[in-house]
């Protein structure tokens, strides 16, 4: 088990630790969220049965979110745009009524698939699917910003010194 989360945390490294390929190949999301699906995989330890039952839920519940936060971003484009003409006052109360939908949205979310999980999974599995999307996105944004590290002290070893 310890050789399994190795190795899918090497994987983790050598697929992030390359940002500008990352950026060129079109489907890195795709290999990240497959990565990602491998270590919920792996943290919540799925007997073939619960995997069966839990993965279809899964992917509807990753679908509400995208769409969600796809939301979100296209009405921060659009807010944007318009708070060059706008009274400032209104934009700021539209933007924190904007805000506390989103924040509303996502807590129905997750309320209504807290209990969906519950329904395929028992307790124990159902309530470390939340705690193990926190825990990859904690180890990938701390990779990455070692990975920015890495190339920021590589960028300045490379400056020709006068």
């Amino acid at each position: 088990m310890k050789q399994f989360s190795n190795i899918l945390i090497l994987a983790i490294v050598m697929l992030t630790s390359i940002p500008h390929a990352f950026a060129q190949d079109e489907d890195a999301g795709k290999k990240l969220k497959s990565i990602q699906v491998a270590y919920i995989a792996k943290n919540l330890n799925l007997t073939p049965e619960e995997a069966e039952k839990f993965w279809p839920v899964y992917n509807n519940y990753r679908t509400e979110m995208d769409q969600l936060i796809a939301d979100k971003e296209r009405n921060k484009a659009i807010d944007t745009k318009s708070t060059r003409s706008a009274d400032a006052d209104a934009i700021a109360r539209s933007n924190m009524d904007k805000d506390l939908s989103y924040d509303k949205r996502f807590l129905d979310i997750k309320t209504k698939y807290t209990a969906e999980f519950q329904r395929v999974l028992p307790a124990s599995k159902a309530s470390a699917v939340f705690n193990s999307e926190k825990e990859f996105r904690r180890i990938m944004i701390k990779h990455l910003q070692n990975s920015q590290q890495i190339n920021r002290l590589n960028n300045q070893q490379l400056r020709p010194r006068h």
